[in-house]
C-alpha cells in the first residue's frame, strides 16, 4: 500500500517533469525560421500563445513555466527570428537578447542633369541624415576633387553628375559627394574627355564648361553638337558667347530671364560683356552633352535661337540671317 501511495505521487511527478523538460527542448529537426514582431506592451504570456501557435514551442504554457524559472519577462518591441521546433530554452534566450537590430534602408538620391552645385545640395539636405549645409561643406573642402580638375581648380561645379544613386544609411555628406563626382570621373573617362585637346582644341576642364553651357542651351540632343560648334567658332573668331544661361548663373539663377540691363552685370560668367568661356561649369552634364563639347559639329554657325515650341534651334552664319531667324521666332509667337 506505501508503495502504491508513493507511485500515485512520484509517477505524475516524473511524468509531468518528463513533460515539461521535452516541450523546453528541439522539437526534432529545426524548422523553417519564423519572424515575429512583437508589439508595444506584449506581455509573456502573449508572446507564448503567438510562439505555440507559430510552431517555434509546443506548449504556451510550458514555455511560461520555463522563461520563470530562467529569468525571461516579457519581451522587448521588435521584430525576432524563431525557427519551429526549437523548443522554449532557445526561445527564450532569443528573447533574453532582445529584438533584432533593423538596419536603415538606402536612400535614394535623384539628381537631374543642369543643377548646380548648391542645388544638388537642396536635394541632399531632404535626405534623412544629411544636410545642405554638410554637403556643401564637404563640397568646399578641397578634399574631394576629380581628376579633371586642374590644380588651381577648387569648385566642383560641373563634376556632380546627374544620375540616380542609392544611398546608403551609412553615407555621410563627404561620401555622396565622392559618390557624384566618381561617378562623373567615369563618364567622362568613357567618352575619352582626357583626349579633348585633341578632339577639339581644349583642354579636359574647359570642354567640360563648355558641355555645362550646351546642357543649358540645349533643348534637343539633335542641336547640342551644332550649338557646340557656335560655341567653338565664336571662341575662335573672339566674339563674346552671348549666352543667357551665364547671365543666369551670375544673378544667381532664373526666372526670371535676363534683360538688356542684366547684361552689363560685372561678373566673370557676363559673356556679353566677356569674350571667352566664363571660369568654371555652370551646371552639371550628362554624357551626351560631354560628347557634344569634344566633339562640335563640322558647321560653320555662329548664332542660333529658339524656333519652334518644342525647343528646336534655328541656326546662321550671319548676323542678318540670324535676325530673320528673330523675326520668324517671334512670329511663330516662340520668343
Amino acid at each position: 500500500m506505501v508503495l502504491g501511495l508513493v507511485a500515485l505521487v512520484v509517477v505524475p511527478l516524473v511524468v509531468g517533469a518528463g513533460w515539461f523538460w521535452f516541450q523546453v527542448q528541439p522539437r526534432g529537426a529545426q524548422g523553417a525560421a519564423v519572424t515575429i514582431e512583437v508589439g508595444e506592451g506584449w506581455t509573456l504570456h502573449r508572446t507564448a500563445g503567438v510562439l505555440a501557435a507559430e510552431g517555434v514551442v509546443g506548449s504556451g504554457q510550458a514555455f511560461e513555466w520555463w522563461a520563470a524559472i530562467s529569468g525571461v519577462g516579457d519581451p522587448e518591441a521588435g521584430r525576432y527570428t524563431f525557427h519551429k521546433n526549437m523548443g522554449g530554452r532557445a526561445a527564450g534566450n532569443v528573447l533574453k537578447v532582445g529584438p533584432e537590430v533593423q538596419a536603415a534602408p538606402d536612400l535614394t538620391l535623384l539628381v537631374p542633369p543642369g543643377l548646380t552645385v548648391g542645388e544638388v545640395a537642396d536635394r541632399v539636405g531632404q535626405l534623412p541624415g544629411h544636410s545642405r549645409d554638410g554637403f556643401l561643406a564637404a563640397v568646399n573642402s578641397g578634399a574631394i576633387r576629380s581628376r579633371y580638375m586642374p590644380p588651381e581648380v577648387t569648385s566642383l561645379e560641373g563634376f556632380l553628375f546627374p544620375d540616380t544613386y542609392r544611398i546608403a544609411a551609412a553615407d555621410d555628406d563627404a561620401a555622396v559627394a565622392r559618390r557624384l563626382v566618381a561617378q562623373f570621373d567615369a563618364v567622362a573617362d568613357r567618352v575619352g574627355l582626357a583626349n579633348a585637346p585633341a578632339a577639339n582644341g581644349r583642354t579636359p576642364y574647359e570642354t567640360v564648361v563648355i558641355a555645362s553651357l550646351i546642357q543649358d542651351e540645349a533643348k534637343l540632343a539633335e542641336d547640342a553638337p551644332l550649338i557646340s560648334a557656335v560655341i567653338r567658332n565664336r571662341l575662335r573668331d573672339r566674339m563674346p558667347l552671348q549666352i543667357d544661361a551665364t547671365l543666369c548663373y551670375a544673378k544667381g539663377g532664373c526666372p526670371p530671364v535676363p534683360t538688356e540691363a542684366d547684361k552689363s552685370i560685372n561678373s566673370p560668367y557676363n559673356t556679353y560683356k566677356i569674350a571667352a568661356l566664363p571660369p568654371t561649369p555652370i551646371a552639371n552634364v550628362t554624357e551626351a552633352n560631354l560628347n557634344a563639347a569634344l566633339h562640335p559639329a563640322d558647321v560653320t554657325y555662329k548664332y542660333y535661337v529658339l524656333s519652334d515650341a518644342n525647343g528646336k534651334h534655328a541656326f546662321a552664319d550671319t548676323l542678318a540671317q540670324h535676325e530673320a531667324n528673330i523675326r520668324a521666332a517671334r512670329a511663330k509667337g516662340v520668343l
